[in-house]
């Protein structure tokens, strides 16, 4: 054979067994992202091709689906009272893609689960009826946030510190998923993106911020189990007015007359005594405070309930000025109305956090159980003494202290407020929370967290007990009712 020829056809057997390699790539190992990718058009044909399952809150499906008039996506998404179920479901849109629930269990919702297909299904590639999502939400303690929480920006949690269930979530402003399901949305999505009230956003779990005086609990937990102090009720050393450590800056209470100097824990959480708990940050020091925190919840890169909370923060490398700051839930502390609930519910169960979760199974179009959740997995995070102590504390906030809206007649509540300051030298309006927990007669438990963000009262009418309280009361009067 000529030398050319030759040549030429090695060259081309090259070129042949490139294309079938290139050819098996792409079939065996590139299938799925090319399947998966937002632009394959024919993934949103098949995707909305026939009535997606649904979000089940009480029974009751929150979300159905809605057979469109033009395009080529016969169905889209519709919501049941959407507003007030936005921060649970998320959204899914034939455009956008999807959000929270519907995004975590796209595949069950759509049918294409593996999991939701029989023999046959599976060797004729058939699509499977879609399956359904059952959350822990109680639709009574949802509505009874919603409407409490009103026109304030700001959230509220409540969950069951047994079992880590989630029994509301709530999100405010809010909007209605509906708006952006279909295909042509753009106009309510450019609007709700753009919003500066950042509606689409779930305060509850997504948007961390200074948490205040709640964060005492946490400082107080740390220096009981340390041993700092042997009971709520011991004496502290705690001088009024306090500096901080090697600054000028004298650390004022919002109480002047009250009886904060060398207060114990107790009396310091009725009147929430920044002097205490800023010393008692120093003494602990920043490691010890940390430690507890993490306990709790804080510093977690990974806490899916089953949507990914953001991270509640408590720093390190600071100094000894900025560990006392620290120990009033300033500085760089950061939390979310989720995690706030963590603690309430932590101390409420006897010093063992259950992991918090919304969502109790999901099954198949027959109602087929096709994965349960367990309740929380739980953690002992302070002795049951530490916690006794504290829910009693606690008590004594609510029923003579700072937290007296969150009474709630024939029950037992305990609470910590909180107001936590916003902006260069606290220039802009405080942000109130209020962290609290229930316990009922017949043994019904909720603990519960609100943050206000911003609402219509004056500069000097934000507080805990006066906006965030009432909602907390709300809430847990509807689970202890349900």
């Amino acid at each position: 054979m000529n030398k050319t020829i030759r040549h030429a056809s090695v060259f081309a057997l090259l070129l042949v067994l490139a294309l079938l390699v290139r050819a098996t790539w792409v079939q065996f190992h590139e299938s799925k992202a090319l399947a998966d990718d937002k632009h394959n058009r024919r993934k949103a044909i098949e995707q909305y091709a026939a009535p997606l399952g649904d979000i089940i809150v009480g029974g009751e499906a929150i979300t159905g689906s809605e057979r469109t008039t033009g395009g080529d996506l016969a169905y889209k998404r519709t919501y049941k009272n959407g507003d007030l179920y936005a921060p649970v479901t998320g959204y899914s849109s034939q455009v956008y893609g999807a959000t929270q629930l519907e995004g975590i269990y796209q595949d069950l919702l759509d049918g294409t689960d593996n999991r939701l297909k029989n023999p046959l299904d599976t060797l004729t590639r058939k699509r499977a009826d879609p399956g359904d999502v059952v959350t822990t939400i109680d639709p009574a303690v949802q509505k009874a946030g919603y409407k409490a929480l009103g026109d304030t920006k700001g959230a509220a949690v409540a969950v069951d510190p047994k079992t880590g269930k989630i029994l509301g979530m709530v999100s405010t402003p809010s909007y209605d998923p509906s708006r952006i399901s279909g295909a042509t949305d753009s106009k309510a999505w450019r609007e709700l993106t753009t919003d500066k009230e950042k509606p689409m956003v779930n305060r509850a779990m997504r948007q961390p911020l200074p948490p205040g005086s709640t964060f005492k609990l946490v400082v107080a937990a740390a220096a009981l189990e340390d041993g700092l102090y042997d009971s709520v009720d011991a004496t502290t050393s705690s001088p009024n007015p306090y500096t901080l450590p090697g600054t000028r800056t004298v650390l004022k209470n919002e109480n002047r007359s009250a009886p904060c100097e060398n207060a114990d824990i107790r009396t310091a959480l009725q009147y929430s005594c920044n002097n205490v708990f800023a010393k008692m940050a120093v003494d602990l020091g920043q490691d010890k405070v940390k430690a507890m925190a993490e306990k709790m919840g804080f510093n977690a890169d990974k806490l899916d309930v089953p949507v990914r909370a953001a991270k509640s923060v408590y720093p390190s490398g600071m100094d000894k000025a900025q560990t006392a700051l620290s120990g009033i839930g300033q500085f760089d502390v950061t939390a979310t109305p989720l995690q706030m609930s963590m603690v309430s519910a932590a101390i409420a169960n006897g010093g063992v956090l259950a992991k918090p979760h919304m969502v109790s199974q999901i099954s198949d179009s027959d109602g087929n159980i096709l994965e349960k959740y367990d309740d929380g997995d739980s953690q002992r995070v302070m002795d049951e003494s530490t916690a006794e102590g504290l829910q009693s504390a606690m008590r004594t906030v609510v029923e003579k202290g700072t937290g007296t809206n969150a009474r709630i007649s024939g029950a037992v509540v305990g609470g910590k407020t909180g107001t936590a300051q916003h902006g260069e030298n606290n220039s802009k309006t405080p942000y109130a929370w209020f962290t609290s927990y229930a316990k009922g007669s017949d043994g019904k438990e909720v603990a519960v967290a609100v943050m206000i963000e911003s609402s219509s009262a004056a500069r000097d009418e934000v507080s805990g007990n006066g906006l965030a309280a009432p909602i907390a009361k709300a809430m847990m009067a509807a689970a202890l009712k349900g």
